[in-house]
């Protein structure tokens, strides 16, 4: 059996690129708003099951949303939310 770090693992990310994934959020938001979704609910959707069909093809947010690995978009949202504590 595979033996358990002692510590804490620390874990990275370079912060390289966060502006443009911020713009891919702010455009995929209002296209999912213009055609009268949730933005919330449809992003969440997103970001649980992967499944880009939860964002709209509308002004190209689906192509979009999808040039963004889940994992950089986690990390905005949470140091988004922590910062403003």
């Amino acid at each position: 059996m595979p033996h358990a770090p002692e510590g804490t693992m620390s874990f990275r990310r370079s912060r390289d690129g966060q502006e443009a994934v911020k713009a891919i959020l702010d455009a995929v938001y209002h296209a999912l708003k213009e055609k009268g979704y949730d933005p919330i609910n449809q992003l969440v959707g997103y970001m649980i099951s992967g499944d880009p069909a939860y964002i709209t093809s509308y002004k190209n947010a689906r192509n979009l949303i999808c040039k963004v690995e889940r994992d950089e978009i986690l990390e905005i949202l949470f140091s988004s939310f922590l910062e403003r504590q």
